[in-house]
């Protein structure tokens, strides 16, 4: 995970070596302080040469400047470091999220999600940033300072750094403790993320239901649970640095008495005492910056390992490796003992025989959970079978990729999703580099101008987070025009007006039966009367596929659709 780590650091070995490079010599300089002190008061002092001293003042004023300056390289070029490689993560996440299919979507929470890609990068990014350098330096600094203070005085340099060890032991318990309560922040931050993106975004059907106050005690149970663990966290960082703070001191007090013993004796001058406290204020300067190290390795460890656990999910669906363009389909689909699960031993689907022609509009009826939304979700490949095989025009869709399968397969769904944005921004959705006279072509297609003509800004209107300032109807007919631009080879109408009025579904009815003009559709539908034109209406069961046929021969059939038909119709 170390080298993976590291690896996000290639593209910016430039930012990489300057930023450190200063950080090392600004660390540098801080050794040197203590030392020009130590022969200044024993060296200088004594000769009373103010002007010497004066000179050795702007010196050390200047490399004061100069240390302040490579803090500023470190702090501004460090951080730039930081949000490029948390840029890249972030990128790598979102593409490996649209990579994976329907199945991953139905079984992770969205705020589980959001927050990955945003909270727990940001805390990997400071990693990257300080990470690195931090460890490095304060390295360099207990050892060169260290060094200088044995050089000084090797007996009192080996009792100052006695507690060390004891030091070390608390931190790696602390460290180790902390990493564990920040994987729980992370997991109680997503689940509250996802609590609150339910809440806010089913507001309406809150306020619709009086149930307010049922929310707020759903809300109070995350929040409470969200501060718990960080209250854990806090409580175990605040035993770290109360400690941390008393050994540090303890350094600090053996480092005077012993030098004021060694100084009494005569074995220290005045100078080197000085210079020696100023060592040991410099020696545990880097060992106070690992309670900060403490606070923030552990989240961006943590963060890291999420990540990293997250890129580790392959993708149920994938392009073969020899998988090749799509060519243009005329539509004739075939499914061949098709079988699929959403769990193992739970068949939805078993064996499945079907063959559709080009042009041929086939509807697919029955009750609801036997699978029939699944079997046209299985064509574009949203879910993979699990046994037998798809073809359109005599190929396996599992031969040809993906992206090129679905450009060529059109779905209009009873849940119609809107982008934030304008009706002409959705429209083009369908096809993002159409011109004008198309995304024009496709609002007359689509019965969507009367609509259009009458918005304020008409096709620049924003219709607000997911259409929300449109009609049912409305929102229906511009996902139609979309799906009019886009022009596929094939079209799956999903419930497409189940939810609509009489009037608006006769609108839309239209403007679908002109959509399916000339393609291979599927339909999917509860109510008949939408789809007693079609070339074939299946009847869908528990046991698959019971009855097949166009709506006259159903109903001389006396069968399972002539049942739905006259519950629906009566006799």
């Amino acid at each position: 995970m170390i080298k993976k780590f590291f690896s996000y650091y290639k593209p910016y070995k430039k930012l990489f070596i300057i930023d450190f490079s200063c950080a090392v010599f600004a660390a540098i300089l801080e050794l040197i302080f203590p030392v020009a002190v130590n022969k200044v008061i024993d060296q200088i002092l004594p000769n009373g040469s103010l002007k010497t001293i004066l000179m050795v003042s702007v010196v050390l004023f200047a490399l004061y400047v100069l240390s302040m300056s490579l803090n500023y390289i470190v702090v501004t070029l460090g951080h730039r470091l930081g949000i490029n490689i948390e840029t890249d993560m972030r990128r790598e996440l979102y593409e490996h999220y649209q990579e994976q299919s329907y199945a991953y979507f139905d079984n992770t929470k969205i705020g589980e999600l959001m927050s990955r890609i945003t909270t727990e990068l940001f805390e990997v990014s400071e990693l990257a940033h300080h990470g690195p350098e931090d460890i490095f330096i304060t390295i360099m600094t207990l050892v060169g300072a260290f060094l200088l203070m044995y050089n000084t005085h090797a007996q009192l340099a080996i009792i100052t750094i006695l507690l060390i060890p004891l030091l070390a032991i608390l931190l790696s318990v602390f460290n180790k403790r902390m990493v564990q309560v920040n994987q729980r922040i992370y997991s109680t931050l997503s689940s509250f993320n996802s609590g609150i993106q339910n809440a806010l975004s089913g507001i309406r059907v809150v306020k619709a239901f009086a149930n307010e106050d049922f929310e707020k005690n759903n809300f109070e149970k995350l929040i409470q649970g969200y501060r718990d663990t960080k209250i854990e966290f806090y409580q175990t960082m605040g035993l770290s640095s109360s400690f941390n703070y008393i050994l540090m001191r303890l350094i600090n007090l053996f480092a005077f008495l012993a030098g004021s013993f060694f100084t009494i004796k005569g074995e220290l001058s005045m100078g080197d005492f000085v210079g020696f406290i100023l060592l040991s204020n410099v020696f545990i300067r880097p060992i106070e910056k690992i309670n900060t190290m403490l606070e923030q390795y552990p989240k961006g460890y943590a963060g890291f390992k999420r990540f990293q656990e997250e890129l580790m999910i392959h993708p149920d669906i994938e392009d073969s490796e020899n998988a090749i363009e799509a060519p243009d389909f005329k539509g004739y689909i075939e499914y061949e003992d098709v079988s699929f699960a959403y769990e193992e031993d739970k068949e939805v689907l078993d064996k499945i025989n079907l063959s559709i022609k080009p042009g041929e509009t086939v509807a697919f009826v029955g009750p609801s959970g036997v699978g029939k939304t699944t079997m046209v979700n299985l064509l574009p490949r949203f879910y993979e079978v699990t046994g037998g095989s798809i073809s359109i025009d005599g190929i396996d869709i599992r031969d040809v990729t993906m992206k090129s399968l679905r450009k060529q397969i059109g779905v209009v769904q009873q849940d119609v999703f809107l982008f934030g944005g304008t009706v002409r921004d959705n429209v083009l959705y369908g096809k993002l580099d159409a011109t004008n006279d198309e995304v024009e072509a496709a609002i007359d297609a689509s019965q969507l101008r009367e609509v259009v003509s009458d918005l304020p800004q008409g096709l620049d209107t924003q219709i607000g987070e997911r259409g929300v300032r449109l009609s049912g109807g409305q929102k229906q007919r511009l996902s139609i025009a979309r799906i009019f631009l886009k022009n596929p080879s094939i079209l799956i109408l999903d419930e497409a007006t189940s939810a609509l009025d009489t009037e608006t579904e006769y609108y839309i009815q239209q403007g679908l039966n002109k959509l399916s003009q000339g393609r291979t559709t599927l339909i999917i539908a509860h109510r008949l009367a939408t789809i007693k034109d079609a070339d074939r209406i299946l009847v869908v069961g528990e046991e698959g596929i019971k009855e097949d046929g166009s709506h006259e021969e159903l109903l001389a059939l006396n069968g399972h659709y002539a049942e739905l038909y006259n519950a629906q119709f009566g006799d």
